[in-house]
């Protein structure tokens, strides 16, 4: 918004003192994460105090675990926080006639509204078990499924390649009634490049440093590119689920989600930057996606928000986000990842969020499968999701959290270093 009315400054005054800095994305994204610290630092505080007005707290289970009881009653449904300080200076800074960030914007008020009001049904209607998992899935699906669909169909969204390589690849010809080079394929300075609509997505150990879903169809090319779709929609809607519901499961100790959501931002955000410059893209051997640097504010934004929401949250928390703020969270992580052709990286990047996801799945089927077999259940861990088995044996909470932020620390740096793996 600022930056259309800034343009329009410099243009009508003949020069707008200070209108260049506005055109680095670098600058504009060290002003989001200021103002949007800023903006859950000072709301957080007076959202905490009208929620305790409205006795929105937390209804806690007793699970025998220490200092749980010390939790009942502390305000909830505080991913308002993070959201809104999201969506401000990213409606203030960022283009938004960009595809990208548009979409990262839907996706946010999407899986907001969905955890909005599966926390209203549990505080306001008393019912603890909140939005029925159907709708939840439902609204996980339709959001995964306008993802993929704004993938593949928008005319904004593609991958700048030198003619010559996708010649070599196969993507300068008309498939069908399918044409992978535009008509009007655009040549930049000496060597010819052009923007494609091709399904590419980039993953370490193959050549190139990239993968194409019609690869993996069971069909001959032209088949290969025009049915390739069946196989892209499923995964997109699979990952928006998948890692949505793992970040709501990681939301169980005091500021955990929300530190290592912040994490898996800032490299996100660096993904964004690479993946939207030419020069950078082109030395790292990753997909040039034009247009995917403007991201680059969404995700200051986002680890700006995750940041000063912990100002809150860090333990002994004042406020908790609720499935207002994790299922955000999960979704915000996966679409950004899916828009930046990194949705293969996901099980390394968000690894924290596997474990957790895994432990509960490994923990269910292993307690029905001894139960069914020797009549009765056995468990693997004391307790899951992972960070109860820790807190089970003893384990202080404070250390726990800054343990798994350590482990997701380490986690984006080797998901980083993935770029130079050929």
């Amino acid at each position: 918004m600022l930056i259309q009315l800034i343009e329009w400054l410099d243009n009508s005054l003949g020069g707008f003192s200070g209108a260049g800095l506005f055109r680095y994305i670098t600058f504009r994204a060290g002003i989001a994460a200021v103002l949007s610290l800023i903006i859950s630092m000072v709301f957080g505080g007076r959202i905490i105090n009208y929620l305790r007005y409205l006795q929105v707290g937390e209804t806690v289970r007793d699970l025998g675990l220490t200092g749980q009881k010390s939790k009942q009653g502390t305000p909830t449904m505080g991913g308002v926080i993070i959201i809104m300080a999201i969506l401000i200076p990213c409606l203030l800074l960022a283009d938004l006639s960009n595809v990208y960030v548009v979409l990262m914007i839907v996706s946010t008020i999407w899986m907001a509204a969905i955890g909005f009001v599966d926390d209203y049904i549990k505080v306001f209607r008393k019912n603890k078990e909140g939005l029925r998992g159907t709708f939840k899935v439902l609204g996980q699906v339709g959001l995964g499924l306008l993802i993929a669909l704004t993938m593949i169909l928008n005319e904004d969204v593609v991958v700048r390649l030198e003619v010559d390589e996708a010649a070599e690849l196969g993507y300068t010809e008309m498939v069908g009634d399918t044409i992978n080079v535009p008509a009007d394929l655009a040549l930049v300075g000496p060597a010819r490049k052009g923007d494609f609509k091709v399904n590419l997505t980039n993953v370490p150990f193959l050549k190139g440093n990239r993968l194409d879903y019609a690869w993996l169809m069971p069909l001959q090319e032209p088949a290969a590119s025009r049915w390739v779709w069946l196989l892209f929609v499923p995964l997109v809607i699979f990952v928006v689920t998948a890692v949505s519901n793992a970040a709501n499961l990681t939301d169980g100790l005091d500021g955990l989600a929300t530190g290592v959501s912040g994490i898996i931002g800032a490299a996100l955000g660096i993904f964004a930057y690479v993946s939207g410059n030419a020069i950078a893209a082109n030395y790292l051997n990753i997909l040039h996606l034009p247009g995917t640097g403007e991201l680059v504010i969404f995700a200051a934004c986002f680890m700006g928000g995750c940041l000063g929401f912990l100002w809150y949250n860090s333990f002994p928390a004042q406020i908790f986000m609720g499935d207002t703020g994790s299922l955000t969270l999960g979704g915000i992580i996966a679409a950004m990842a899916i828009v930046l052709r990194k949705e293969l990286l996901i099980p390394l990047l968000c690894g924290i969020f596997l474990m957790e996801n895994l432990s509960v799945v490994m923990q269910v089927t292993y307690f029905k499968y001894t139960k069914r077999k020797y009549g009765e259940g056995q468990r693997i861990f004391l307790m899951s999701p992972l960070h109860h088995h820790y807190q089970k044996k003893g384990m202080p909470e404070v250390k726990i959290v800054t343990r798994f932020w350590i482990v997701g620390i380490l986690l984006a740096v080797l998901t980083i270093i993935t770029l130079k793996i050929r």
